[in-house]
């Protein structure tokens, strides 16, 4: 969750005051010139390319090339919590390029997105090696190259002192840190291969962190009167898999990593694979378990150790598990929220169910928040 004061959490509930302030730059953000809001939303979502996106209209805001325009402006946004008795709280809400402009009345309709958009388009013009080095250090260089002078955040649970081997980049720069695929199908990116994630947060840094899990501390609990919970009636089991084979492999002839497994080894949850899916895989007919293995592979040259396979394993099967759901926040909206944040919500008089929230969409100055999350897969007693 973002910095947010224990007094601002604790009024959200209540009638406070929520501003909202929205400034524009041309010089990649060295300058911010005020810009007088409209109305407008602001969308966190972990499964887009893009962290932060957003909808707002500017009223009277200068166009052209000293003005807002699609070409060289950046956008950031704050939402405000005015509790009586003390000064404004101001929560980062996104920094952002303009993806579309149109001319209203008033002023601008823009469409935003955040900076991975602009690492997005800053494809290379060849293919070219990148590495050997420290993860950190080739990162600072891909995010460097197109964002100039921001220094790249480092969360707990991720380490940038990982080695990387050298490897070759055709032309996605995105793709080499947050991951895709070659033309051969192996994975690639620095990110998933440190079993973490990389995106830039609201206040425009880009940042690595590990794939977040519904077993992660809960940052926010709300009590029944804050918030109407209501778990989707639908669950989907397309992206489920509940055994990961990891794979390390550079192709220079080296001898490969692995591969090593992982799996849900709680007997407890509901997509629980067996005590040993690969080495006994008759044990749950034995047993009389009633277990389905779902099996994912995962393979990239940037694995250079079993331990390091183990924690990719862990982070693919932290995304992979669990049962898609729905909160609707119908009473109360807290912007402090980040997609991935895990909270706690009594969804009825003394039940509390965990949910990781994959996006938490607002709109600016206003109290409601609907987000999509993911409820955890243990079993009911």
């Amino acid at each position: 969750m973002l910095p947010i004061s224990a007094a601002a959490l604790a009024a959200l509930g209540q009638a406070v005051r929520r501003p909202v302030r929205a400034e524009w730059s041309n010089d990649n953000g060295r300058t911010w010139t005020r810009a007088v809001f409209g109305s407008g939303t602001v969308t966190p979502d972990r499964t887009a390319d893009c962290r932060y996106s957003a909808a707002v209209e500017l009223l009277n805001a200068p166009r052209g090339a000293s003005g807002v325009n699609a070409i060289t402006t950046r956008v950031r946004l704050f939402q405000g919590l005015g509790i009586p008795r003390r000064d404004v709280e101001w929560i980062p809400a996104g920094v952002y390029v303009i993806d579309r402009l149109r001319r209203t009345r008033l002023g601008v309709s823009l469409d935003l997105l955040g900076l991975e958009d602009v690492v997005r388009g800053d494809e290379f013009p060849v293919a070219r090696t990148v590495g050997p080095d420290t993860a950190q250090a080739c990162a600072a260089l891909l995010y460097g190259e197109a964002l100039p002078g921001q220094a790249v955040a480092w969360r707990p649970g991720v380490t940038p002192s990982t080695q990387v081997p050298a490897f070759v980049v055709d032309q996605d720069r995105w793709a080499a840190l947050s991951g895709g695929g070659d033309s051969s199908g192996t994975s690639t990116g620095i990110a998933p291969a440190l079993g973490g994630e990389t995106w830039c947060d609201a206040r425009g840094i880009p940042t690595f962190g590990p794939v977040p899990s519904v077993t992660d501390p809960v940052v926010w609990r709300i009590p029944l009167g804050l918030a109407v919970a209501e778990p989707a009636q639908e669950e989907n089991t397309e992206t489920l898999r509940n055994l990961w084979s990891v794979t390390g492999d550079a192709g220079d002839g080296a001898a490969p990593v692995g591969p090593v497994y992982v799996w849900d080894d709680d007997p407890a949850s509901l997509t629980y694979a067996g005590p040993d899916p690969v080495g006994d895989p008759g044990a749950p007919g034995r047993l009389g378990l009633p277990v389905r293995v779902r099996t994912g592979r995962y393979t990239s040259p940037l694995i250079t150790s079993a331990a390091q396979a183990e924690d990719v394993g862990r982070a693919q099967l932290a995304d992979s598990l669990g049962v898609q759901a729905s909160l609707s926040f119908t009473s109360v909206a807290n912007p402090a929220l980040e997609a991935g944040d895990v909270v706690e919500v009594e969804v009825t008089e003394g039940v509390w169910e965990r949910h990781l929230v994959d996006s938490c969409p607002y709109t600016l100055g206003g109290v409601s928040q609907t987000c999509q999350t993911r409820t955890g897969t243990r079993k009911v007693a």
